[in-house]
Parts: structure tokens; sequence; C-alpha cells
């Protein structure tokens, strides 16, 4: 899979299963090139997200939701995410 195409993947997901006001991901592969347990296929994602749902929710609980919904995605072709939620 092609970083565009789980991008849009991911955008869909959350998009679809939380209530955003905004979305923003970005490609942030690069920070972990020459790292020893980087995999080749695997991406690094900086998810920027504003929501008033998951801002209300504990930051563990809105976490745990979000790995939730990226769980086949976070097994296959996410070798970390950073989330970010105003």
């Amino acid at each position: 899979m092609n970083i565009n195409d789980l991008i849009a993947i991911v955008k869909k997901k959350l998009k679809t299963q939380i209530v955003l006001e905004s979305i923003l991901i970005e490609d942030k592969s690069f920070l972990h090139k020459d790292h020893a347990e980087n995999q080749v296929g695997k991406f690094h994602l900086k998810i920027s997200l504003v929501s008033k749902e998951l801002k209300q929710m504990k930051r563990i609980d809105s976490d745990k939701k979000i790995y939730k919904i990226l769980n086949e995605e976070l097994n296959k072709h996410i070798h970390s995410i950073q989330i970010l939620i105003k």
C-alpha cells in the first residue's frame, strides 16, 4: 500500500466513526528511516484532529477509540502514530 492510499483510508475511517470538525494527516515516516525497527511498507503518521467529541473524553479513552478504529491499519501498514487532539 502506498502512503496516499493509507492516508485516504485512515481519514475515511476516522470521519465516519468520530464527529470531526477537521482532520489533517501527515506522513512522518522519514523520522524512522534510520531506526533498527523500521520496516519497509510501514509508515509513521501524524494525525491532527479537531473534535468536540474526542475533547470531551479522557485522553486515554480518545486514544483507545482511535486505535480501535485503525486496528487493521496499525497491524498491517502503520509503524507508529502521533495523535494531536484540539
